[in-house]
């Protein structure tokens, strides 16, 4: 901090700061006031006006100057490497957690409403003070349901609505039109406060996947009870019911409707016209039919003088998007969008991913529309205009992996995804985790591999984990390049990441490093490591009953033969033994043999370390597994250690005599 002298604000013992002053109100006066206002002389100030800033306006201020890094936790998980979840149960689990807390804290102060009488704000902030609890017995007015509707409490507006009924009380239309709209939009369920985010974020995409097309409407609740008391039905009594009944699949009755309005002469808006356009492909079958309806529907708003929107776009585009084949559904589409551009309607992000749901079908022919849609949109911020509108980017990212197969466009996606707020536009949990699955299974087999783990090494484990058919492809991609010096960091994600226990993925790891060999001591003790971890972590997890990993079984015996090679590189003689006797030992538990390479391994590390029992015991081993190389490895054993009687005549009882001859000439040959 600067320390300024005594009377340092006054102007004239700082003629420096005068004049920029003086500079700075002459600049702003004469921007602002006319010269003939301006009298010679003297100077005006001008205070600019005043300028509304949002809760978070200073915090989004400080946020871009440092920017986004995605190497650092979500801010919602603590900043500190001990509680960081880095699994995605583990993220799931946290941030739920923490709602729950949320939750548990509001319920409390519910149920104890008359414990907490101090003010924690004034004014008093709605959020804090526990909620109205309605029963049968309570006394309620008219503006008790306003409020309940405006805050969009379904069943209690459902219950207070009853009572005023019960007790006689007059309610305006108006309010009655009110609490109409609220349950044709919940369908008479209690929504998710906008609070839980968290909840949000884990929990939308499973329950997108739940209700594809589904009919949930409820019929003959208070909704309908509520439409057909009134007597001179208006437009904004059918528009809401339609709508409600379009968007929970009552296409039967919502389609009654409309044909009603027609007859009546009621004029509907246009968003009703986009709920009944989304149903179209639940009104017909073939393509010709649903493309004549299109057009029917389409020809009375233009016949009641109503103008089309980015909804109606997307509607259409929907609609055409569920017509089989290729040809017809393009040329729709082609059409379509054509007309919407003369009409200067802009396609929002859900446009285009019916356009690509359309033009990029999984056994049509290939099209290389996203290019033409990526050149559109470029460098552009959206917003949400549509609730599909976050499907597009997951789609867009499929179309580059198994459709197209380009990662140079992948990456035009994924900028445009990190441009500005475009992010927000990701969807959920869920979108976001096929997402990056899709973006990392592309750069994975079409990139140099060190390219690649810079990727990796950015967006893992904090954005992204990798699922376990994603760290396939990524040690395929190592194990193809020779990249062995990854092995022991990739091997630690698989340990944080909980995929230990997948069988394919430990038998790659255990392959990677057999056919990669190291002359390096280091690197073949930094091998022998992973290999006796992996043993260790096998054991625990059989000896727990395997209960809540069920992709391992049992040990089997390919595994155990690649621990044991490597184990015997590494020239580890005590890990090694142990994993022979556990081979050995549980003969006829283990599934499969090891291979006839990890026993001679075996073998030789015995005679280097001059254990004749244990070679002996292989040897048996060998014999007993059917090995026809038996014979060789016990003439091997005769001729590299000195024997006593003893073991000379456990080797010729195993192999027989034949492995006490010394190889001729001949043989040597021949070998």
């Amino acid at each position: 901090m600067i320390n300024l002298p005594k009377h340092a604000c006054r102007l004239n013992l700082y003629p420096s700061i005068r004049n920029v002053t003086v500079k700075y109100v002459r600049h702003q006066s004469s921007s602002s006031i006319p010269a003939s206002q301006s009298p010679k002389g003297k100077e005006k100030i001008v205070i600019p006006a005043r300028v509304e800033r949002g809760p978070t306006d200073i915090l989004n201020a400080l946020s871009s100057t440092v920017g986004f890094d995605p190497t650092a936790a979500h801010y919602k998980y603590h900043d500190d490497p001990f509680l960081i979840p880095i699994t995605n149960s583990n993220k799931k689990s946290f941030a739920m957690a923490q709602e729950a807390g949320r939750k548990a804290a509001r319920w409390i102060r519910q149920e104890n409403s008359k414990l907490f009488q101090h003010k924690e704000a004034d004014p008093p902030v709605e959020a804090f003070i526990p909620t109205m609890i309605y029963t049968e017995e309570s006394q309620v007015e008219e503006s008790d349901l306003q409020k309940l509707i405006d805050n969009a409490e379904v069943k209690d507006a459902v219950l207070v609505y009853q009572l005023l009924q019960k007790n006689n009380v007059e309610i305006k239309p108006e309010v009655k039109q009110s609490l109409f709209e609220l349950l044709c939009f919940f369908n008479h369920e209690e929504s998710l406060p906008d609070e839980y985010i968290e909840e949000r974020w884990f929990r939308q995409g499973v329950a997108e996947r739940g209700n594809r097309q589904k009919k949930t409407w409820k019929d003959f609740e208070l909704g309908e009870q509520l439409f057909h008391e009134v007597q001179d039905k208006q437009p904004k009594h059918y528009c809401a019911l339609i709508r409600g009944m379009a968007k929970y699949y009552q296409v039967e009755k919502a389609w009654a409707l409309y044909q009603e309005s027609i007859e009546k002469g009621i004029q509907l808006d246009t968003t009703t016209f986009n709920s009944l356009l989304q149903i179209v492909s639940s009104l017909r079958e073939g393509y010709e039919k649903r493309w004549e309806l299109l057009c029917e529907i389409m020809t009375v708003m233009n016949t009641q003088g109503l103008r089309p929107n980015v909804g109606t776009l997307n509607a259409v585009l929907q609609a055409i998007s569920t017509i089989g084949g290729y040809n017809y559904p393009r040329n729709y589409a082609v059409k379509t969008l054509a007309e919407f551009r003369r009409l200067n309607i802009e396609p929002s992000l859900a446009s285009w991913y019916h356009v690509l749901v359309i033009f990029c079908r999984e056994r049509g022919p290939v099209s290389h529309v996203l290019h033409d849609i990526m050149n559109e949109i470029e460098n552009k911020e959206f917003k949400i205009l549509d609730p599909k509108d976050t499907l597009f980017f997951v789609t867009a990212m499929d179309v580059c992996r198994n459709h197209l197969h380009d990662k140079d466009l992948a990456k035009r996606v994924d900028a445009l995804l990190h441009y500005k707020d475009n992010y927000d536009l990701i969807g959920d949990s869920y979108k976001e985790s096929i997402y990056y699955r899709h973006y990392f299974s592309l750069l994975c087999t079409a990139e140099p591999l060190e390219t690649f783990m810079q990727t990796y090494h950015m967006l893992v484990p904090n954005v992204y984990i990798p699922e376990p058919t994603i760290m396939e492809e990524i040690l395929k991609s190592i194990d193809a390049n020779g990249a062995t010096e990854h092995l022991p960091q990739i091997w630690s994600h698989m340990i944080q990441f909980e995929h230990t226990s997948r069988e394919n993925l430990l038998t790659l790891v255990l392959q990677i490093i057999i056919t990669n060999p190291s002359s390096d001591p280091e690197t073949d003790e930094r091998y022998t490591t992973i290999a006796w971890d992996m043993y260790n972590r096998l054991e625990e997890l059989l000896a727990a009953g395997n209960r809540s990993r069920p992709q391992v079984t049992s040990l089997s015996g390919p595994i155990l033969g690649d621990i044991l090679t490597i184990c015997c590189r590494g020239k580890d003689m005590v890990k090694a033994q142990t994993v022979f006797e556990k081979l050995n030992s549980q003969q006829n538990s283990i599934v499969g043999d090891p291979g006839l390479e990890s026993l001679r391994l075996f073998i030789q590390l015995c005679i280097d370390e001059r254990q004749p029992s244990l070679a002996i015991g292989c040897l048996q081993y060998c014999a007993e597994s059917g090995f026809p190389e038996s014979v060789d490895l016990g003439r091997h054993i005769c001729s590299s250690l000195t024997l006593d009687e003893t073991h000379t005549a456990k080797v010729k009882r195993i192999v027989g005599p034949a492995a006490l001859e010394q190889p001729t000439v001949d043989d040597a040959k021949s070998k």
